[in-house]
């Protein structure tokens, strides 16, 4: 977080009138503080090589580089910025898997974003379903986040020689994530493993 009292900010996402209106709602807000914005995904990462913020806010549909590429991106850099994604796409576990410290829907009220971006810009990590994970079940709060980022990539049907190929680890060491969690969740093999999940997420947002 900045030194200052306010929270660095740079928005993106394709839409010009939606960047403008969040600009003016934030603006409103004495704690933050809109450094620039972008219309794409490459131009906000080109920003952040020169302005220094603390919170990203960007859509998940963008030209040149969405979403996706702009989490991946940022995680390869090591980069210290916080991200939020502001979507109509069901992309929050995908975001979160990708090291995104937040999601929001633009199927709710957009003024429901402000608290959101203060709660990220102070260090915690907001996703729509969270409050279901801790509330409904134990289980999957036994986790650790790389057995959680299995799991979601496990429900999407790809192989472990996939999942290995993601995490840039072995097979041997993705067999071991899955008889942990395989174990941790209380189930006997991959495709209970995915019922599990989709029995939590699916119809979740």
């Amino acid at each position: 977080m900045s030194t200052n009292s306010c929270l660095n900010i740079v928005i993106a996402d394709k839409n010009s009138l939606l960047l403008r209106g969040l600009t003016e709602m934030l603006k409103q807000d004495e704690r933050f503080d809109i450094r620039a914005t972008a219309t794409d995904g490459e131009l906000f990462l080109k920003l952040l090589e020169r302005v220094s913020i603390d919170v990203g806010i960007i859509g998940w549909k963008m030209p040149f580089a969405d979403g996706r590429q702009v989490l991946t991106k940022l995680r390869e850099r090591e980069s210290s910025v916080r991200v939020v994604v502001y979507s109509g796409a069901d992309v929050a576990r995908q975001v979160r898997s990708l090291g995104g410290a937040g999601f929001y829907s633009k199927a709710k009220p957009p003024e429901g974003l402000i608290d959101v971006i203060y709660q990220v810009g102070q260090g915690n990590s907001i996703f729509p379903y969270e409050q279901h994970e801790a509330k409904m079940d134990p289980l999957l709060a036994s986790l650790t986040s790389r057995e959680l980022e299995i799991l979601e990539i496990l429900s999407q049907g790809h192989s472990n020689r996939t999942i290995a190929s993601k995490f840039e680890i072995s097979t041997n060491t993705v067999k071991f994530h899955l008889k942990n969690l395989y174990e941790k969740v209380q189930v006997d093999n991959r495709t209970q493993a995915v019922a599990f999940y989709n029995k939590l997420f699916r119809e979740d947002e």
